[in-house]
């Protein structure tokens, strides 16, 4: 990666990255309702993977809106 990139373009790419993650998130928890009957090992696997999508997806929508989730505090 040794493209010089402008801070539009670059906050493009966090967003597309974002827009990624909150994807997967919502995939691996579907994944994780329907494992939750049959597969309860596989459930807790899916629900560990949509935590660290939800993870990145609140990190990146912090660096591309500030203060959108307040002081990180719940």
């Amino acid at each position: 990666m040794t493209d010089v990139v402008d801070s539009s373009e670059l906050l493009r790419r966090i967003q597309r990255g974002r827009d990624c993650a909150a994807a997967e998130e919502r995939a691996w928890r579907a994944c994780a309702e329907n494992l939750k009957a049959t597969d309860p090992e596989g459930a807790r696997e899916a629900s560990a993977r949509a935590w660290a999508y939800e993870a990145v997806f609140r990190v990146l929508d912090e660096i591309a809106v500030p203060g959108r989730h307040g002081d990180g505090k719940k």
